[in-house]
């Protein structure tokens, strides 16, 4: 779904492209680079950052206090060693109930695989579950049976049983929790939720379907929203199954090594009776494992570290997040961890795009835009904080990745427009000083940025004093209202404009002069206008003289522009097949060794050799064969990529200049598809013609590090691959 909408606003801004203009430039920007990072985030490229932005975010939230309603009793080393073997007999088990039984929690959880006896004790342990109606035990679930743990048998018939399954992200954390479990038609409540449907029991509050959505689970006043396979930064996840995202606390103290969220006492000081009544009264109880020897340890987004190693937290501590998650948002109104739908997504990442092109464009200073950018960024990074604490997860990598390149992109092109900018008014300057009328040139900010020699005698003033100041410091506020908007009805026009005005001079006098304006454009869209004032006098004379100076210089320009393309073409292209010749092929090669070494990329250097074309050029004439060399120039370039260079040393011999490869691999798969193309039927003139190639590869920097030596390897390989039957290639 998000391939075929990416598809469909990429359409979208190629069709703005065409029908906005200058004025539309932030629109077209912040589009295209949002259209990019849209792209990219969809093939998952940027979900294990946004999972780790998303830890951080758990990480910085404020520290809750410790949830009181759960007591967790830990097996210990301490307590494995007391009882002596594990598992833990049937006996100790029965006991540590009954004792826990007596204090009245209003839940037990024993998370515990139970599903076989471990004598002696296993008759007191049935005792034991059938007085309980309040204790909940576990299984693990699984497709295949062979997999699976099976519950305690007494327990599964008192349907007191939920499974522990937990779900791992890619980098092994739990970021989900696994309400509903379907397996055979039938459905499976995990152990957390059946220990918080027991707690809310006393407080009236069942599983209930939502009013809004009948496919969601409601509980009290808190709806779960299930989780899709692409919601927030998931892209593809396994959604099987009743999911929702879950919302960590952060416990109370920062070590995650010790317990700070719930209370915890041993299972040893249970036994002994060295444990306050009141720690289990009317709480949910969870009985599972903290010893180090047993392994049941967890990653969960705050196990995550700027500096050091992550620490993981017991799985017994897990379940009870998932516990206290559940009532703490049926009683309490604990936010849930929800994300927006995709198109709120999108309009939120292109709203930062747009956000970060407008504000580059309108302060055009690097060093604001530079601050500016480090401002906004600290701004999106607190709303989104803002927003998670109260429940939402939405995008902030992408968010900061279009604000930046959206922000970079203006800059870069406000750079080269001033850069064009400064070597269009040269080139004004030397053209408008050879010419004896007054001339100015404009910017859009109606400025003087270039003046010639006979304005400035004209107007009196000095060329310095005049140079990025306007009408109005110089000429009466009448006159200057008329020049403004004789200007500005050129800009907005873009078409020239001729007219009869008066200005008053230095000295007083006044002058009744012809003005031309036009508009002009250079190659890096900057705008200015160009005035040239003539006597009214003169009117006729000096009309036909600019006309004809303005006809040669443009004729003269042209016609150099084209004679300089077409010498360029003729020196570096083949003239039959137009690809690009030795000469190009040499500079080009030196040119990406230089760039792969500055950037430490492999390169790969292709020569190829025709099977079987001097047959077809002996047997069908010279011109058939010229245009087979045409096609397979045309069948080199169609499968190559942009980055890649194709050329023609001479007879049928072509080069391929593969640059930043990751690996050799690229090479052979380029030049597999290479032989697959060629070998294709040729027909020409009703003649189908059938050749091969013999392909030599050169792996910068594995086989040399100069291009001589390159050329010399892939064309040994060339060689080499047509000793050995043709239609193949071979590495050097």
């Amino acid at each position: 779904m998000s391939k075929q909408l990416g598809k469909r606003i990429v359409r979208f801004i190629f069709g703005l492209k065409k029908s906005l203009g200058r004025g539309h430039r932030e629109l077209i920007t912040a589009s295209s680079v949002a259209v990019c990072i849209l792209l990219v985030r969809s093939i998952g490229l940027f979900q294990s950052l946004e999972l780790a932005t998303l830890d951080q975010l758990f990480r910085l939230r404020p520290y809750e206090p410790p949830a009181e309603r759960i007591t967790i009793v830990t097996i210990d080393e301490a307590s494995l060693r007391q009882v002596g073997s594990w598992p833990i007999p049937d006996d100790a088990i029965a006991q540590l109930l009954q004792k826990l039984n007596a204090h009245n929690p209003r839940a037990i959880g024993l998370d515990i695989y139970r599903d076989l006896p471990v004598e002696p004790g296993y008759e007191n342990l049935v005792k034991a579950y059938k007085s309980m109606p309040n204790l909940i035990g576990i299984e693990q679930l699984a497709n295949n049976k062979n997999a699976r743990v099976l519950p305690p048998p007494v327990l599964n018939q008192l349907d007191q049983v939920g499974f522990n399954n937990v779900l791992y992200d890619p980098d092994g954390k739990i970021r989900r929790s696994l309400l509903y479990w379907h397996i055979d038609n039938q459905a499976h409540e995990s152990f957390a939720l059946k220990l918080a449907l027991v707690y809310l029991k006393s407080y009236g509050i069942t599983a209930q379907t939502a009013a809004n959505n009948s496919e969601y689970l409601q509980l009290g006043q808190a709806v779960f929203t299930r989780f899709q396979a692409n919601d927030g930064a998931y892209v593809g996840a396994d959604a099987r199954g009743y999911q929702i995202l879950s919302n960590f606390p952060k416990p109370s103290c920062p070590n995650l090594s010790a317990s700070c969220s719930y209370r915890q006492v041993s299972m040893r000081d249970v036994l002994a009776d060295r444990v306050p009544k009141e720690w289990f009264s009317e709480r949910i109880v969870l009985i599972g494992s903290t010893a180090p020897s047993l392994q049941d340890f967890v990653f969960v987004p705050q196990s995550s570290r700027l500096m050091g190693t992550a620490q993981p937290i017991a799985g017994i501590e897990l379940q009870a997040h998932f516990i206290n998650e559940l009532i703490a948002a049926a009683l309490e109104g604990r936010p849930l961890l929800k994300v927006w739908p995709k198109l709120w997504e999108y309009l939120w990442i292109f709203g930062w795009s747009y956000l970060g092109a407008t504000a580059a464009w309108r302060i055009r200073h690097p060093t604001k835009i530079s601050i500016s950018i480090l401002l906004f960024c600290l701004l999106l990074t607190l709303c989104t904080y803002v927003a998670f604490l109260s429940g939402w997860w939405i995008p902030l990598i992408p968010s900061l990745l279009t604000f930046g390149s959206s922000a970079i992109w203006i800059t870069y092109y406000l750079a080269s427009m001033q850069e064009e900018l400064k070597r269009s008014k040269e080139f004004l300057h030397q053209v408008i000083n050879t010419i004896p009328d007054p001339i100015f040139v404009k910017n859009e900010q109606h400025q003087w940025i270039v003046l010639n020699e006979a304005y400035c005698r004209l107007i009196g003033y000095p060329n310095q004093l005049l140079i990025e100041k306007s009408d109005y410091e110089f000429f009466p506020k009448h006159e200057a209202d008329v020049f403004r908007q004789q200007d500005e009805k050129v800009f907005q026009t873009q078409q020239p404009q001729e007219s009869e005005e008066e200005f008053t001079d230095a000295y007083g006098s006044t002058h009744l002069i012809a003005t031309k304006r036009s508009f002009h454009k250079d190659a890096a869209g900057n705008y200015f206008l160009v005035g040239v004032i003539r006597d009214i006098t003169q009117r006729k004379q000096m009309e036909d003289q600019l006309k004809r100076t303005a006809a040669e210089l443009y004729r003269s320009n042209n016609e150099l522009k084209r004679k300089e393309d077409h010498l360029r073409f003729l020196a570096y292209h083949d003239p039959l097949t137009g690809l690009s010749n030795r000469k190009f092929f040499t500079e080009k090669l030196l040119e990406s060794l230089y760039w792969a070494q500055d950037n430490n990329l492999l390169l790969g250097l292709l020569f190829i050799d025709l099977d079987g074309f001097k047959q077809v050029n002996d047997t069908l004439g010279h011109e058939i064969g010229d245009r087979l060399l045409v096609t397979v120039g045309q069948r080199l370039s169609n499968c190559l990529r942009g980055s890649d260079t194709v050329s023609r040393l001479g007879g049928d011999e072509f080069t391929v200049i593969l640059r930043a490869i990751p690996n050799v691999q690229v090479a052979a798969k380029v030049a597999e598809k290479i032989l697959g193309t060629i070998t294709e039927p040729i027909v020409l003139d009703g003649y189908t013609t059938k050749v091969s190639a013999s392909i030599g590869i050169s792996i910068y920097p594995l086989n040399s590090r100069d291009s001589e030596s390159l050329i010399k390897q892939a064309d040994t390989a060339m060689y080499r691959a047509k000793n050995l039957g043709k239609n193949r290639y071979e590495f050097a």
